[in-house]
């Protein structure tokens, strides 16, 4: 069922609502990025998006299809979420799991998790190891 979350960065500059059903799927990414971040991510929809303050503390970074906006508090450093921009795959939010402020144990125990082999651009497959992810 779809539930209210709220997120924040460490600091609590930019802060967010996120409408969404954790139970419903999480997933991590072998990418580049989402490796070196250790990525837990929730993909929501951007009409059940709202940022709530920080909008100038927000900093971009954008690699590769220059389609993913990721999103970091310029304070902390903490990506709390990032925007896709990609027509082929529609756009929607990921946000990191780890900053959702109200998420309970048990339902962050309890979230299904997904993983991609973005390294290799094969969201339709796991990566060989994913262990370390």
């Amino acid at each position: 069922m779809k539930k209210t979350y709220h997120g924040s960065c460490h600091c609590g500059a930019v802060a967010y609502e996120a409408g969404l059903d954790l139970s419903a799927g999480t997933f991590k990414c072998n990418c580049s990025i989402c490796r070196k971040k250790r990525s837990w991510l929730a993909i929501v929809q951007p009409a059940d998006f709202r940022l709530v303050s920080g909008r100038d503390d927000l900093r971009e970074y954008l690699f590769g299809s220059r389609s993913i906006h990721h999103l970091f508090c310029e304070n902390c450093g903490v990506a709390s979420f990032a925007r896709n921009d990609n027509e082929t795959m529609g756009p929607f939010i990921a946000v990191a799991v780890n900053c959702l402020d109200d998420a309970s144990a048990e339902e962050l125990a309890a979230a299904p998790i997904a993983y991609f082999d973005g390294l290799h651009d094969r969201y339709d497959a796991e990566p060989a190891e994913k262990r370390l992810l």
